[in-house]
């Protein structure tokens, strides 16, 4: 039985939560970054914009504002997260790509998380870790979300989507959780 790579990638990648401070590389950065540009999107728009942070003063004061805007959430869950001072959002990973997307584009958003989902698994294919974080995204709801804009480059009329961590992996996941069986219909 012939061994699909890409199929191992997809099966081993996990979210990563805790990352070694030693920044990438910058040629695993562009391979990472290009992989996310060949991800598929609506009518081949590419309406997409990527806006990589290695600057550990900005990653903190995301960390601060995103958290400060999510305590106002009704979801128990993440405010319990966000008001705990040692959490930090991106676990520690020394990069963040962020992926904005044409909020005109045809299905944007979709767009978007397949360039993220590209990425994931691109590093995981180069013994990156990596996870998707989602909640720097209310540091653009919070009062310093336009400066952020300005401060980042995201072009006018361009949103923020998803964003991925990245790092070395402090340790190696060993478990995969189980997966549901009993969510596929076929029909023929």
């Amino acid at each position: 039985m012939n061994i699909n790579e890409t199929l191992v990638t997809i099966k081993k990648r996990r979210s990563i939560r805790s990352f070694k401070t030693e920044q990438i590389k910058d040629e695993d950065l562009q391979e990472i970054l290009e992989a996310g540009m060949y991800a598929p999107t609506a009518g081949n728009q590419q309406a997409w914009h990527f806006t990589v942070i290695q600057k550990q003063e900005l990653l903190d004061n995301l960390n601060r504002d995103a958290k400060e805007a999510a305590k106002q959430l009704d979801n128990e869950h993440l405010r319990k997260m966000v008001n705990n001072e040692k959490f930090n959002i991106f676990y520690g990973a020394p990069t963040l790509i962020i992926v904005s997307g044409k909020e005109q584009g045809m299905a944007i958003e979709s767009d978007c998380a397949a360039a993220n989902q590209n990425m994931l698994l691109a590093a995981e294919a180069m013994g990156l870790g990596s996870c998707w974080i989602n909640l720097v995204l209310f540091a653009f709801d919070s009062p310093h979300g336009q400066t952020y804009r300005q401060q980042l480059g995201i072009p006018d009329g361009y949103k923020p989507f998803c964003s991925v961590g990245l790092g070395y992996k402090q340790v190696e996941p060993l478990n995969t959780p189980k997966r549901n069986q009993n969510v596929v219909n076929i029909i023929k």
